[in-house]
């Protein structure tokens, strides 16, 4: 949340059960686009309250490009070109450093080809990290949604970063356990 005047924070202008994008277009509060960013959101929010649990540096790498995210998800690119252009994209190279700090991670902690229970296997850090891979999950279908709805196939790019960072964040909670 971006606070531009500290005295007053409540605008008042949501009241009627709409809000608007990073460019200015109005939506029902229950539009596929406030679904997504709000799932990002509360991913991010989960991630800042585990990396008090887990002090992986990655976290808050990963809530700067959940961000960036959500600034091209709320962005129309057909509309707003030079806004859109001027946000930071993700890149080939960020969805790498997730595949390459989970191999890290893989190195030092193997997996055993089991069923682990979310959660409740051997930590509160563990637990920390499953809860927000199920939160990635569903944050990934969001985009997914959002993409088939919206016809955004510029955000492919972040629908695999989603992917992966869930898969990082099952390995993470198996090697922090």
């Amino acid at each position: 949340m971006v606070i531009r005047d500290a005295k007053q924070i409540s605008t008042k202008r949501g009241d009627a059960g709409t809000s608007k994008n990073y460019t200015n277009e109005t939506f029902s509060k229950d539009d596929v686009l406030f679904e997504t960013l709000g799932t990002n959101d509360e991913l991010s929010s989960w991630l800042g309250l585990t990396y008090h649990k887990v002090d992986v540096a990655m976290i808050k790498t990963v809530q700067a490009l959940l961000q960036n995210i959500n600034s091209l998800i709320a962005t129309n690119p057909n509309t707003h070109k030079e806004r859109y252009a001027s946000l930071r994209a993700i890149t080939q190279a960020d969805i790498e450093a997730l595949e390459e700090d989970g191999q890290r991670m893989l190195s030092l902690t193997p997996i055993e080809p089991r069923f682990f229970l979310p959660g409740s296997e051997t930590s509160i850090s563990g637990a920390h990290l499953d809860v927000c891979r199920t939160v990635c999950r569903r944050a990934e279908r969001r985009l997914v949604a959002f993409i088939a709805v919206r016809e955004r196939e510029d955000l492919a790019l972040c629908r695999q970063y989603l992917n992966r960072l869930s898969d990082w964040l099952f390995i993470a909670a198996r090697h922090h356990a």
